[in-house]
């Protein structure tokens, strides 16, 4: 294993002569951090086959350690329709084992480029590895998603099929506009046309734009479930069967429970 992250790291190094100084530390998780960091920053470009062998190698080792999630093991808090079901999970998104997870990008649809960044962007592309990178810029071409879209590629290392990409709105003070609740209530109904164009059976939904985005919580969770319900209402024949509420933090968590009673 030692090996295989050194030879990774090392292959990062030699791409940009900004890192020739560093060193690969000499413990297991100071080398997987450089080799994240390394990848975070990356520009999406072609990388050799032996590197995404090992790359691959390692970050399918890695989600073992973390263990994969399925659907089964999740509690299904909302049933409607005899068909739909949505269920609450608090927990790290890419352990899902989805056909679709919702992924909260920024409008370069990139990912994150701050080194070992904490947010779910980050979180995400890390997981993935450098392909997921690379085909967001294959599909964009230099564009950006504008606010509400979404679009779609596959989840490469992820243990879901697909990752759909969607930006919510940033709101600076805190206080959304109509416009804006439109917006996040626009990159639900998005991704779940992206999920059923693509014959998903199940997507994973994290808070989009809480946080650093700044939308209020509970006006932002009150916004997701409503939409999501109304779209499979409306959908009666959508190939969307189950609808995962992702949360990480115990406030989310206790609100999303609180609206699926």
């Amino acid at each position: 294993m030692m090996n295989r992250l050194d030879y990774l790291i090392d292959y990062l190094l030699k791409e940009d002569p900004q890192y020739a100084e560093l060193q690969i530390p000499s413990d297991l998780q100071g080398k997987r951090d450089l080799f994240r960091a390394l990848r975070n920053v990356r520009p999406p470009k072609p990388v050799g086959e032996e590197f995404l062998r090992l790359q691959d190698e390692e970050l399918q080792a890695q989600l073992q350690e973390k263990g994969i999630v399925k659907l089964a093991d999740v509690q299904q808090l909302s049933i409607f329709n005899s068909q739909f079901s949505i269920s609450l999970w608090q927990g790290d998104i890419t352990r899902l084992k989805a056909d679709a997870i919702v992924n909260a990008a920024n409008s370069r649809g990139l990912g994150c480029w701050h080194p070992l960044h904490s947010c779910i962007d980050n979180a995400i592309h890390s997981a993935a590895g450098v392909q997921l990178r690379q085909q967001c810029n294959d599909v964009l071409k230099g564009a950006l998603i504008d606010t509400g879209e979404a679009i779609v590629t596959p989840a490469y290392n992820l243990p879901s099929k697909y990752v759909i990409h969607t930006v919510g709105p940033i709101i600076p003070d805190g206080t959304p506009t109509q416009e804006q609740e439109k917006q996040l209530a626009a990159c639900y109904v998005n991704s779940l046309h992206l999920a059923e164009a693509n014959g998903c059976r199940s997507i994973a939904f994290c808070c989009i734009s809480t946080g650093e985005f700044r939308f209020p919580n509970q006006l932002a969770a009150e916004i997701a479930v409503q939409t999501v319900k109304n779209y499979l209402t409306a959908h009666p024949d959508c190939s969307v069967k189950q609808v995962v509420f992702n949360v990480f933090k115990n406030l989310d968590k206790d609100i999303y429970g609180r609206l699926l009673q």
